[in-house]
């Protein structure tokens, strides 16, 4: 799987410059506290649309005590549309930056045609694709933080005959509302998040109710697989 190999924050709330690492966190699932057992059974039974294919991957270092990670790539046939990670943190002492003792952090990428690149209103469209994932499932979180970046390459020389090519990235991260015995649902959390993924890369909506929801257009040539 393609995954998002990006960098991801080591600062408390798990946004900014952290590192990927090939290192697993020095506490796996099955070793850590019961709630952090329950969240990580709970991403691991999550149904998902076929489009999606979510697999796990190692979890970066120092962000908490205990940390699982997903990575996802969005396919239609041999093309990958789009690709993200999601990380689970958990610090069973609380934290101040997240206001709770679970966060998410999320990294997702697609490619973009470079007009739809150009729209001064992407930013905040695309923030709002995260929230409204969040809300259409009736989730309960707090302390949302991210930032949306646009990136576009243009080619001269020996490669002048490829085309203007044009990403969108959005790094997110948020507190998921505890539930019974402090566990999450992280598995609606997923769910919601695999909502993104199938939007930013222009899929369209999974299930009845959601015409409204605007998705990017395809993108010009998608990586094969």
């Amino acid at each position: 799987m393609a995954g998002a190999q990006g960098r991801m924050s080591d600062s408390a709330d798990g946004m900014g410059d952290v590192k990927d690492t090939e290192e697993a966190d020095r506490h796996s699932p099955a070793s850590g506290p019961p709630a952090f057992r329950a969240a990580v059974e709970a991403l691991r039974g999550c149904r998902l649309r076929p489009q999606v294919e979510v697999e796990p991957t190692p979890a970066p270092q120092r962000l908490a005590p205990y940390a699982y990670a997903l990575e996802a790539v969005v396919v239609d046939g041999e093309q990958e549309l789009a690709d993200g990670r999601l990380v689970l943190l958990h610090d069973p002492a609380g934290h101040d930056a997240w206001q709770g003792t679970f966060r998410l952090v999320t990294l997702v990428r697609a490619e973009l045609e470079p007009e739809m690149a150009a729209d001064p209103l992407l930013p905040e469209v695309c923030w709002s694709w995260l929230t409204g994932a969040l809300q259409a499932r009736g989730l309960g979180y707090g302390e949302p933080s991210g930032t949306i970046t646009r990136a576009s390459s243009h080619y001269f020389g020996g490669l002048a005959e490829r085309p203007a090519a044009s990403q969108i990235e959005i790094r997110a991260s948020w507190t998921p509302r505890e539930g019974l015995g402090g566990v999450p649902d992280t598995a609606s959390h997923l769910a919601s998040w695999c909502d993104l993924l199938a939007q930013v890369a222009g899929l369209p909506p999974a299930g009845p109710g959601d015409a409204s929801v605007v998705t990017l257009p395809q993108r010009r040539g998608p990586q094969s697989r």
